[in-house]
């Protein structure tokens, strides 16, 4: 029998409910790509034991035709999640051995519909970073690294890079400025951040609660279809969740996409944008427009403030977030001579340089005198990003861009790490989305010069992914990319 691990979610599910292979067998060969691939440091806590025996229990369902809509089916969690019973730290030494006494509302809704769990992943600290280098457990090496070894792109890099090395079936990863998509990318995998409120927050640790939302990365499309639909639902524990009814996405696969308008936004094409990069995104429109899509030239005049924008809102979210992390109730633990120093010693030891670097940035534009030049500005800049998608959703149905102005880098390359700005600018063509809370999807287009692979992003509107993933199957399949 051909490699199990080569198979994405549907042919598993297809071939299990046949009874060509069985949930443990299926789990054994994930556990195997596991014990082989800690190279990779894509996984920081493994509960395998767990997963093979949860896959006991799945047999016996298919036995039975019980089965449930993912049963048996293995997957990575980002260590955001909270899990019960299993060590949950967002990779930062300040929730050292921290074990939730109860479970994520995603991670839950998973568990519901039959998924496994092989084990927490590797991220950025508290998400905050683009290269899965400011974790407290070390860099995730990408997959496609030869030579030299390449950041997997953050913060969900040890959920992108699993799933490339084929560790797990598929992952969740959260999304807060592109941290499903750009991970995606570098590592040649799919991955949706759907609309903000589509997912539960509950359960996830928080780094920038109005721009943080969860979502899968996957092997390919129809797999992100079939793990959003179970990750999504309203959930009352959390008050920015949506009550919209959940589509089932996979119907949109292969529908037609003749006369959808596709929309290019001029101010993601500026001088200077790498002409590989250009190549890719000419050919991705013109695959679209092979299959009867239109394209069109449209505009999104605030782009250039976004990224300022961003790293002044998403800042001063965390400040405030990470206030709770005192060295008094759970995680980490520094003492000192009374209260004050003990909170001192334990966030000074506890945190991480990009971590201390957003916290004190958010602490200063919410400061007193601060406030509205930066804080308030920030957030009216936001509403002028969400006009203009508005407005440019009146002439077009979808936009397309590149994921990333830049492929996959040396982990420790001294121009990204010695100026933190060089890392910011990187995200580009994802805060926008997030600003605005809408849907995005990136998925492989092909390999640059380096070998190296390359993601294009579609963008919908509000609670619209069907729009998208009905364009994405039919890029994915213009593309050909093949998988590592």
């Amino acid at each position: 029998m051909s490699d199990l691990t080569d198979l994405t979610i549907a042919e598993s599910l297809s071939k299990l409910k046949s009874r060509e292979i069985s949930p443990v067998e299926l789990t054994q060969a994930y556990v195997q790509k596991l014990n082989d691939n800690h190279k990779y440091n894509a996984f920081v806590t493994l509960t395998a034991e767990k997963a093979l025996s949860d896959a006991e229990e799945a047999e016996k369902r298919y036995a039975n035709n019980t089965n449930r809509l993912l049963e048996g089916i293995p997957l990575g969690i980002k260590d955001l999640f909270c899990t019960k019973g299993i060590k949950t730290t967002a990779c930062s030494h300040i929730l050292d051995n921290f074990i939730p006494q109860y479970e994520s509302t995603v991670t839950q809704n998973l568990l519901d519909d039959g998924a496994l769990f092989l084990g927490k992943l590797n991220m950025d600290e508290f998400a905050m970073g683009g290269s899965n280098e400011t974790s407290y457990f070390g860099p995730v090496v990408n997959p496609w690294s030869k030579n030299t070894p390449l950041v997997a792109g953050g913060s969900s890099g040890g959920s992108a890079a699993a799933v490339a090395a084929k560790m797990c079936a598929a992952a969740t990863a959260t999304d807060t400025g592109g941290s499903i998509r750009e991970p995606s990318a570098f590592c040649g995998v799919t991955g949706i951040k759907p609309t903000y409120g589509r997912c539960s927050r509950y359960g996830i640790v928080a780094f920038a609660s109005s721009l943080d939302q969860a979502g899968p990365i996957c092997k390919d499309v129809r797999d992100c279809a079939l793990l959003l639909n179970s990750m999504a639902g309203y959930d009352p524990k959390d008050s920015t969740s949506s009550k919209r009814e959940i589509p089932d996405f996979s119907l949109s696969l292969g529908k037609d996409i003749k006369g959808l308008k596709v929309g290019i936004p001029a101010e993601y094409r500026p001088d200077g944008l790498n002409p590989e990069i250009a190549s890719y995104w000419d050919k991705a429109a013109q695959i679209l427009k092979d299959c009867g899509a239109e394209i069109i030239n449209i505009n999104l005049p605030h782009t250039k403030y976004a990224l300022p924008a961003y790293y002044v809102i998403a800042p001063a979210e965390a400040s405030s977030n990470l206030a709770r992390y005192d060295g008094v109730r759970y995680g980490l633990r520094v003492d000192g001579n009374g209260l004050d120093e003990q909170y001192i010693n334990t966030r000074t030891e506890g945190f991480g340089a990009e971590v201390k670097r957003r916290i004190l940035i958010g602490t200063y534009v919410l400061s007193a005198g601060y406030y509205d030049a930066y804080y308030l500005k920030a957030q009216k800049v936001r509403r002028l990003i969400k006009n203009d998608f508005d407005n440019a959703f009146q002439k077009c149905d979808i936009i397309l861009t590149p994921t990333s102005p830049i492929e996959p880098f040396a982990i420790g390359d001294t121009k990204m790490l010695e100026n933190p700005i060089n890392m910011y600018l990187n995200d580009v063509f994802t805060v926008s989305v997030n600003l605005a809370g809408l849907p995005a999807m990136s998925l492989p287009i092909g390999l640059s010069q380096n070998s190296l692979p390359l993601g294009m992003q579609l963008i919908g509107r509000a609670f619209d992914e069907d729009t998208i993933f009905k364009a994405a199957y039919h890029l994915e399949r213009g593309a050909n990319f093949v998988r590592m």
